[in-house]
């Protein structure tokens, strides 16, 4: 992912790329959450593991990465003699989109603010080097 917000701008992005932009997600997490989203059911760590071939952990971490993003849900799901195992699916993306532009305006707001003081910072210093 490119450093500079000019580099980003004139990268070819998609949309998955708002995983890695927005959340600072990686590639191992696109290839989970795009796995989620094509399954027709909610998934294991186990199976999403299989479904990326990836180790449990490996995809654990992944999951991990994903749920606290807001990108996935864990389910609980109880066995009938006790005992239970959680289960993973996609948020619903209108959410997430939401979730996004939230962050995007808050980006914008502190983005406007900081420029703003560095416009009344350097335009003092460069009325000092005029009156020297």
């Amino acid at each position: 992912m490119p450093d500079s917000m000019s580099e980003q701008l004139q990268q070819d992005m998609v949309c998955e790329s708002l995983l890695e932009c927005f959340h600072g997600l990686k590639q191992l997490d696109r290839e989970c959450y795009s796995a989620l989203v094509d399954a027709t059911e909610p998934l294991t760590v186990d199976d999403l593991a299989d479904a990326v071939d990836r180790e449990r952990s490996t995809a654990y971490r992944s999951v991990q990465r994903l749920v606290s993003a807001g990108f996935i849900q864990k389910e609980q799901v109880n066995y009938e003699n006790g005992g239970y195992y959680h289960v993973y699916r996609p948020t619903d993306p209108s959410q997430i989109a939401d979730d996004m532009q939230r962050l995007l305006n808050d980006w914008y707001a502190k983005m406007g603010q900081l420029i703003g003081e560095f416009e009344r910072k350097y335009e003092n210093a460069d009325r000092v080097l005029l009156e020297n």
